[in-house]
């Protein structure tokens, strides 16, 4: 009777245990935030009135004004205006991803490079999303990418000084793309800031 009070015990306290073990929350995918008609996101909102502001947003949605620091002294507008675009390769990431595929590492290996032989200069992190799911889902996912960008360089010795991110989520994203079209807009692109 003792053995059989003792193994109930046990199953218990070992299903208690087991019952009060949480699961890691998942991030949503995309597709399941995307708001109605009027929310301005996704194909059916182009013209939509509802105006977005990114800059009033907090957190990891936060964009331009309450992220970007300026160098040395270099208002936010100042660099974007002087910043140029094209002489480093853009990097691509998978649908809802922040990786870095490996296929595209090289591309920051390039960037690396760049700024040793360029000790001046500077580079903005921008990250894209494609127009699948909520502006603010989208923002925090620009800023996760542009994020494992700047983390990748860091790893290569880049100092973080030199660098910084900007996420404009879909705001430059084709609304309604094709998924060819999609896969372009999923991106990091690097500006170069010369002093």
């Amino acid at each position: 009777m003792f053995k059989k009070i003792v193994l109930i015990a046990t199953a218990s306290l070992v299903a208690l245990a087991f019952s009060g073990c949480s699961k890691k929350p998942r991030r949503p995918n995309p597709l399941d935030t995307v708001m109605g008609q009027g929310y301005g996101s996704g194909p059916a909102n182009q013209g939509s009135q509802d105006d977005f502001n990114p800059i009033s947003l907090e957190g990891d949605g936060a964009m331009l004004e309450s992220r970007f620091q300026g160098f040395d002294g270099m208002s936010s507008e100042d660099i974007l205006a002087s910043a140029e675009r094209g002489v480093l390769e853009t990097v691509y990431f998978q649908f809802d991803s922040s990786s870095i595929a490996p296929a595209e590492r090289a591309k920051l290996d390039a960037a690396a490079q760049y700024l040793s032989a360029n000790p001046s200069a500077f580079l903005v992190l921008e990250g894209h999303c494609d127009w699948r799911g909520t502006q603010e889902y989208n923002l925090a996912l620009g800023e996760r990418r542009a994020k494992s960008a700047l983390d990748y360089l860091v790893t290569l010795g880049v100092s973080q000084s030199r660098l910084q991110t900007l996420s404009q989520g879909d705001l430059q994203a084709i609304e309604g793309a094709s998924s060819a079209q999609m896969t372009q807009d999923r991106k990091v692109e690097i500006l170069v800031i010369r002093n």
